[in-house]
């Protein structure tokens, strides 16, 4: 299981939780940051430090962002990144996930 960042980060990406990844398994995208689950060791340090009340444990998505969950796993498949081993080792992702990119609050 991992964390997932929903969408009360998009437009806002404070970085508050990259501060507290001891794994940096969160990266940034253009509208929104994303959390790789091949990276996540499920620490929960992330969700408390989320001024917007973005992340949440897989188990406890509510269930209109359960889509989530899979837009922070297919990100990373889409882009062909896979798991580089830390958000560090490459720049900022190009591309949001395609329903991020149209999202409209």
């Amino acid at each position: 299981m991992a964390y997932v960042v929903t969408d009360a980060c998009i437009d806002v990406q404070d970085k508050s939780c990259i501060e507290e990844c001891p794994v940096d398994c969160i990266y940034t995208g253009p509208r929104m940051m994303y959390i790789n689950p091949e990276e996540c060791v499920d620490c929960g340090r992330c969700e408390p430090a989320c001024p917007t009340v973005s992340i949440y444990h897989e188990e406890d998505l509510p269930a209109e962002r359960e889509q989530f969950a899979g837009i922070n796993e297919q990100i990373f498949l889409t882009l062909g990144i896979g798991s580089p081993g830390g958000a560090r080792k490459i720049p900022p992702l190009a591309a949001d996930h395609e329903e991020v990119a149209s999202w409209t609050k």
